[in-house]
């Protein structure tokens, strides 16, 4: 059977390839931008399959009204992602309270608007599947991405936590977290702070750490995404690239050998031996 989906970030990107490959396989899309012109040849190539809706996600009662609206004009939701997000890079001293405030309200809270706003219709249906588009970043942390790293770590903790409690509700949750992809995540759409010269070695050495590395295709991540949401029972986090089926492995056993390594520290922090 034919799906209905609610994404947003439609407008390029990781989006409008996870748009692309829904329709070309025939299921129906309402895609959210904040410009719905950038959606214009994907009307005109598919007419009515696609429902084109201004939102920005910031804007809690906007992200209510328009999920009420995709409702109401396909009768249901099977599939909806939360792709709306954009990088902040600087060192945790260069960050402005505006730019971190800003990176949770779209990367965050934006994501929980619209988790919030469909839960109801989903409950109702009994079931549906939420895809949380969050990145290697997610699961780890580099030096210089540390306010988009709180803000995909957060949204990596909610979304555990939401999986646990919709899972007898029939509702599948799923974290997405690529590795680098040719997307404009570090290009126009991203925000830089204000450097300080004392931080330039570190901006240096993950610019090295990061060079050569593996970057992705973002069109071959659309026709992925439909076998996450086809599957019937789909992963809670599945990476996407081959880098951080590299680089997560290792920090993950890093953290458990410092556990390990304090673990008599740990037991006598509660009274108790080890």
């Amino acid at each position: 059977m034919s799906k209905i989906w609610f994404v947003t970030g439609s407008s390029r990107g990781f989006g409008r390839h996870f748009v692309e490959a829904a329709l070309s396989r025939g299921d129906r899309v309402a895609a959210t931008a904040r410009d719905i012109d950038s959606l214009s040849e994907l009307v005109a190539a598919h007419g009515d399959a696609i429902l084109p809706l201004a939102l920005d996600v910031t804007d809690k009662a906007a992200v209510a009204a328009t999920v009420k609206q995709a409702h109401e004009h396909f009768g249901r939701l099977d599939v909806v992602v939360n792709n709306a997000g954009y990088g902040l890079f600087g060192a945790v001293e260069e960050l402005s309270e505006k730019e971190v405030r800003d990176q949770f309200e779209t990367n965050f809270f934006g994501a929980l608007w619209v988790t919030q706003a469909v839960l109801p219709y989903l409950r109702a249906q009994g079931g549906g599947h939420i895809v949380q588009i969050s990145t290697i970043g997610g699961v780890a942390s580099f030096p210089t991405f540390g306010g988009y790293n709180a803000s995909k770590w957060a949204l990596e903790g909610l979304s555990d936590a939401l999986a646990q409690e919709v899972a007898e509700l029939g509702i599948k949750v799923t974290l997405v977290e690529p590795g680098g992809f040719a997307t404009d995540w570090a290009g126009s759409s991203a925000v830089q702070a204000e450097p300080l010269a004392v931080y330039d070695g570190a901006r240096e050495a993950v610019a090295a750490a990061f060079a050569g590395g593996t970057i992705g295709d973002p069109a071959a991540a659309g026709p992925a995404l439909l076998k996450i949401v086809d599957a019937e029972n789909p992963p809670l986090r599945v990476f996407f690239g081959t880098t951080p089926l590299h680089v997560v492995p290792q920090i993950y056993a890093e953290r458990l050998k410092t556990w390990d390594e304090w673990a008599e520290v740990s037991a006598g922090a509660e009274g108790a031996s080890a």
